[in-house]
């Protein structure tokens, strides 16, 4: 990654943040049995909206 200009310490808690969050997204999404919208598309959102997916899932998918 130095031949990027890409320093892998600043890189390395950021892809460690973007883990968790879709792992913690993940595990919340299959314990939900009722979303606000379709389910599969929150986990689409979750998957591939890196670190805002999991965070929108959170604040707007989950039923209360």
């Amino acid at each position: 990654m130095e031949e990027l200009g890409i320093n892998f310490a600043l890189l390395a808690p950021l892809l460690l943040i973007q883990l968790l969050l879709a792992i913690i997204g993940l595990v919340a999404w299959f314990k939900t049995e009722e979303t606000n919208g379709p389910r599969m598309l929150w986990l689409v959102i979750i998957l591939l909206v890196s670190y805002i997916g999991p965070i929108l899932f959170f604040i707007f998918g989950r039923r209360q």
